[in-house]
């Protein structure tokens, strides 16, 4: 259920300044943008992102939430100034569907009620080969659902917190069943945001750049990639007036004065995202109060600041306090 916007104050943005994400100019609009990509299997992530940075002729991308060389599916891939977003899609919430291998046999019954003690919060230790350091870790399954299963070869999709270890689930599930398990192949079919919906593959988006160079239509790149705004669509908001955004884009945490309008139900140590009133994404913060508190403030700070997305000089310089 999406959260309510309270306003605060009501207040216009003048058309001078700024502009509406889906309205920027076509090369702006590239290098402020996310590829929503269904990754191959075989090559690595970073690999990927490498082969999205030649089609597009950029000097800088990234990726959120690294894929297995073999795994395909969601990796979004922030270009250029996009990139300062994806601190924001770590922890986004990550679904999959996994192939597992049972090295035994197992009946349905047992095998539905092991996925079903999975569910919940479970401890994990990452794998040898993790970037990160070998300790457990608590990560929470929202739900595990078997999907089909072929005698040895179960098929189930998984909505889990960010960072958890599927290949480890998989040996996991073998060693409750007693039978021994292991992942035969992963797809990730959802991140944060980001689903199967508008998911582009590679050589789609090779096609839509060269059709916008050859013949300066540019409606299909404008599907293949997304406007960087849309990766933070799982973050609450809050819109801030124009006088206050000059201030922000040069670090200054955002103060109670500045806010025209904010979504229900924020919660203190929230991650939340700061907008424009054309819709832009200005900043990441972490909010110090309540939406409740923030209904009631008529001064003080409310969001400290903790990554800068707009750029200064794209609105004049307004107040001092924002």
């Amino acid at each position: 259920m999406n959260p309510k916007i309270l306003v605060k104050s009501d207040d216009q943005t003048d058309p001078r300044y700024g502009i509406e994400p889906e309205k920027r100019p076509i090369e702006e609009y590239i290098k402020n943008g996310i590829v929503n990509l269904d990754k191959p299997s075989g090559p690595t992530s970073h690999q990927v992102v490498s082969w999205v940075k030649e089609i597009l002729h950029l000097k800088k991308a990234g990726h959120s939430g690294t894929l297995d060389p073999k795994a395909t599916g969601i990796l979004p891939i922030a270009l250029e100034n996009s990139t300062r977003i994806l601190q924001a899609l770590l922890p986004a919430g990550k679904e999959y569907i996994a192939l597992m291998k049972l090295h035994g046999n197992a009946s349905d019954g047992k095998l539905e009620e092991t996925l079903t003690y999975f569910q919940g919060n479970i401890l994990q230790r990452p794998p040898l080969r993790s970037a990160v350091k070998r300790q457990l870790r608590v990560k929470r399954i929202y739900s595990i659902k078997l999907l089909e299963r072929s005698d040895k070869f179960v098929l189930f999709s998984v909505d889990c917190e960010a960072g958890t270890y599927i290949r480890k689930l998989c040996h996991d599930i073998g060693l409750i069943l007693g039978t021994g398990a292991h992942m035969e192949s992963l797809r990730r079919t959802r991140v944060g945001p980001f689903t199967e919906k508008n998911i582009v593959t590679l050589h789609e988006l090779k096609d839509a750049y060269e059709f916008y160079l050859e013949d300066g239509n540019e409606d299909y790149l404008r599907k293949c990639i997304l406007p960087k705004e849309y990766g933070v669509q799982h973050l609450k908001k809050i819109w801030i007036k124009d006088t206050a955004v000059s201030a922000i884009c040069h670090g200054a945490d955002l103060n109670a004065p500045g806010i025209s309008k904010f979504d229900s139900e924020i919660n203190i140590d929230e991650l939340v995202a700061i907008m424009s009133l054309k819709n832009e994404l200005v900043a990441i913060g972490r909010s110090l109060r309540t939406s409740e508190e923030i209904t009631q403030m008529e001064k003080g700070k409310v969001i400290d600041l903790e990554r800068v997305i707009m750029k200064p000089g794209v609105y004049p310089k307004g107040w001092h306090t924002s």
